[in-house]
């Protein structure tokens, strides 16, 4: 057993499942180098205590509202939280700080985010560290989107037209983000990178030989240590951070099946798409004459979810295909029978396309 530090470490995740888990595999990774470890989270798509008996739960009050209590914008729902959460944070961490019976707190590791949350840590004297869930170069893409936006990248109709702020990207490479107000979008990420900058360090689920290049622009442009200590998954213990309820078919299903010939198909937990969008990925599976195993969550069509399958899909899926609601995801990333993953450029972090 692995003997304890005598620190805690607190750790403050945003409430997306594509952020939560790294953040968890992450806590898993330094609890097994002796550190105790403590979760803030918010009440809304709180995780599950009972997942994680060695941790120690804090849930702070977002005060969403019913409307602000939803997945349809995730730009407007995260800039509401970082409002709503400044005080609860700095009420929660400063009773953690002052109790005598607690271990002395190490540092805060937030979600890159959480920009307020460097405010907070500092009022406290608590170093704050940034965990940035995705890989090194979507997440420098992402940084570089405000500039991009005033030097009029985001208006050239040349989708060819090269990047040399993001070498080798394009401008059809620039991502793009569905939202209601992209002031909002512009203004988070700004922040975010602001709030980086004067952190006490950056962590990404990320390593050296894989992404070297975009790692020497980071830390040239953070000017912060940095730390790729990915893939965490190979490093964590084996734990359940899913917000929704795995339908463990799939694996049996996939065990029937042939090695590397399954088309792996999920497009997180946030993304929707339109009923045309839906027939024509239902179609492109069909033709593809490929063994698919699909992902169709709750909320992933827009609009009504009554008969989203003409019956030659439905034929089809029972002879070829197999689809669930939510799916075990990284052990079906691991199965011998998986041959590729068709996903969103959010989804993409280094513990799924490993």
């Amino acid at each position: 057993m692995q003997q304890k530090i005598g620190k805690r470490l607190f750790f403050f995740p945003s409430p997306l499942q594509g952020h939560l888990t790294p953040m968890f595999q992450l806590a898993n990774m330094l609890q097994s180098k002796g550190f105790s470890i403590s979760i803030i989270h918010t009440q809304f798509n709180a995780p599950n205590p009972a997942n994680h008996s060695d941790f120690t739960f804090h849930a702070i009050p977002d005060g969403l509202s019913e409307n602000e209590a939803s997945l349809a914008d995730v730009i407007a729902l995260t800039a509401t939280l970082n409002v709503k959460c400044v005080e609860p944070l700095r009420e929660c961490l400063s009773q953690m700080s002052s109790d005598a019976s607690e271990e002395p707190i190490a540092c805060l590791i937030t979600d890159a985010v959480w920009h307020f949350s460097q405010a907070v840590a500092d009022s406290l004297n608590i170093p704050r560290i940034v965990l940035r869930t995705s890989n090194v170069s979507a997440f420098l893409a992402l940084s570089a989107l405000p500039s991009l936006k005033e030097k009029g990248y985001l208006s050239i109709q040349d989708m060819e037209a090269p990047l040399p702020e993001l070498p080798p990207l394009k401008v059809k490479d620039i991502p793009r983000t569905s939202t209601r107000d992209p002031d909002t979008l512009y203004d988070l990420l700004s922040r975010m990178s602001q709030e980086i900058k004067i952190s006490s360090g950056l962590i990404f689920n990320s390593f050296e030989e894989l992404e070297d290049r975009a790692l020497a622009i980071a830390r040239q442009e953070f000017r912060v240590p940095i730390f790729p200590l990915g893939p965490f998954h190979k490093s964590a213990p084996a734990s359940s951070s899913s917000l929704l309820t795995p339908d463990q078919s799939c694996i049996s299903w996939l065990n029937t099946q042939a090695p590397r010939s399954v088309l792996y198909v999920s497009f997180g937990s946030i993304a929707a798409i339109d009923q045309a969008q839906f027939l024509e990925v239902a179609w492109g599976l069909v033709n593809s004459k490929q063994p698919f195993l699909w992902v169709v969550r709750p909320g992933l069509v827009r609009g009504s979810e009554a008969d989203l399958y003409p019956n030659e899909i439905i034929e089809t899926v029972t002879s070829r295909g197999h689809i669930v609601k939510w799916a075990p995801q990284q052990e079906v990333l691991a199965h011998p029978a998986v041959g590729g993953f068709w996903t969103q450029w959010m989804e993409l972090n280094l513990g799924k396309c490993m």
